[in-house]
């Protein structure tokens, strides 16, 4: 664990070393290769990939999911589940489509008709996790505002299980959504069919959804080429807590992203007082003891937990401004979340007081939980809906407005030397 205090010389350097997320060459490489690999020899490599990762041997044809699969799945979930699955859908509906954009037009100064209109992307590609953790949670989180946003295309990608077929509850979901499309394929050579397509895959114009590091940097290489929602890394929470928290929440609350399992999760804890972090500490070990995955939890807190003592809460909307982590608990007295959430401006989801833990965001509370890590909150959003739409602007003169608009555009094509601009508005003024 890294102790950081806000007044120690250096202290900003060693934060940003700390939040330091440059990828990993060799990861880099290696998929390279196999995104060059799917991208020449098509379904053979994914073939290959998938017995070689996740030791399912399929043939092409059999890299679809069957419908009667998914249907099947549907049918075998518990009463508990599938209501589970019914609420959160629900409420991610209802939040995302408040959200939807609507076509628009106004007049400018000229008098000419301008504005914009939104079309879904035609097809998209959705990446859905499947190893240690299924994330049954991005099928709703992904595929619901896809289908909001009018999109006629939605394949989802899936890692397959050893008897060839995708985690059953995550092919049940996407029965749930009406999601067809499904291929029991999975890592980098899922992102790579999805970006080049393969002799039975077609390609799609953008892909979203998580993934583990080499997902990522999948991703980062193909885009350009594709569209990519976010690049969405290893999880993150940050608390900031005053004296009013519980260390045994705030520490609930850490051990709750460090359950992800990649190792490479971070947790950060800004607090007042090291009497609040050595609470916190306490707390996380006793709660390690009970939990299933403490294995697997424990090097994360060990290694990746910064603890951040700030002399006061406007500081620590600062740093929580420079880190721009994933997932911001504010568990501080009541008066205090209304001034912190003026204040701090890049977090990915901001999940305000003590009653309202980060799992509500991953699973039921509306927000997609596709958010943006490493510090990408600078500039990146979370998932929603006009991710899945394109924008086109709108303009439409008459001949009234186009002489209104004839001085200004000369002046602009003589001051940068474009004679041609000029000439195409000139003359359709001439007759």
């Amino acid at each position: 664990m890294l102790q950081l205090n806000y007044k120690q010389k250096g202290f900003q350097r060693k934060l940003d070393a700390f939040c330091d997320t440059a990828p990993d060459q060799k990861i880099a490489q290696a998929v390279a290769e196999i995104i060059a690999d799917v991208r020449d020899r098509g379904d053979a490599a994914v073939v290959y990939y998938t017995d070689k990762f996740d030791h399912a041997k399929l043939a092409p044809q059999a890299l679809r999911v069957a419908p009667k699969i998914l249907r099947q799945a549907a049918k075998r979930l518990s009463p508990e589940i599938r209501s589970a699955i019914d609420e959160a859908g629900k409420n991610i509906r209802a939040f995302h489509q408040k959200t939807l954009p609507k076509t628009w037009t106004a007049r400018n100064a000229h008098g000419a008709r301008v504005g914009e209109i939104f079309h879904p992307l035609n097809r998209c590609g959705i990446y859905i996790p499947g190893g240690e953790a299924p994330l049954v949670s991005s099928v709703l989180m992904s595929g619901i505002l896809a289908q909001l946003a009018g999109v006629p295309q939605i394949a989802a990608f899936t890692p397959p299980q050893p008897d060839g077929r995708p985690n059953s509850a995550i092919c049940a979901a996407l029965n749930i959504c009406g999601i067809g499309e499904v291929y029991a394929i999975g890592g980098v050579q899922a992102i790579a069919a999805m970006a080049f397509g393969t002799e039975t895959i077609p390609a799609v114009d953008k892909i979203f959804g998580p993934g583990n590091a080499y997902v990522c940097e999948a991703k980062r290489q193909v885009f350009g080429h594709v569209g990519v929602d976010l690049l969405p890394g290893p999880s993150e929470v940050m608390v900031i807590a005053d004296d009013s928290a519980r260390p045994e929440w705030v520490a609930a609350s850490l051990l709750a992203q460090a359950e992800h399992g990649t190792g490479r999760e971070k947790l950060y804890l800004l607090a007042l007082d090291s009497k609040l972090v050595n609470a916190v500490i306490g707390a996380a070990k006793e709660q390690l003891a009970t939990l299933p995955r403490a294995g697997k939890m424990r090097p994360v807190v060990e290694r990746n937990l910064c603890a951040i003592i700030v002399p006061d809460l406007s500081r620590a909307a600062e740093v929580a401004n420079r880190i721009a982590p994933e997932h911001l608990e504010l568990q501080v007295a009541p008066g205090e979340v209304a001034v912190l959430l003026k204040q701090i401006t890049t977090a990915g989801a901001i999940f305000a007081g003590h009653y309202t833990p980060t799992v509500l965001g991953d699973f039921t509370a509306g927000p997609s939980h596709t958010l943006p890590t490493g510090r990408t909150g600078r500039f990146f959003s979370g998932l929603q809906v006009t991710d899945f739409m394109r924008r086109t602007s709108l303009v439409e003169y008459s001949p009234a407005s186009l002489k209104k608009a004839a001085a200004t555009v000369t002046t602009f094509s003589a001051l940068e030397g474009l004679d041609a601009h000029a000439r195409s508005l000139a003359v359709r003024l001439e007759g």
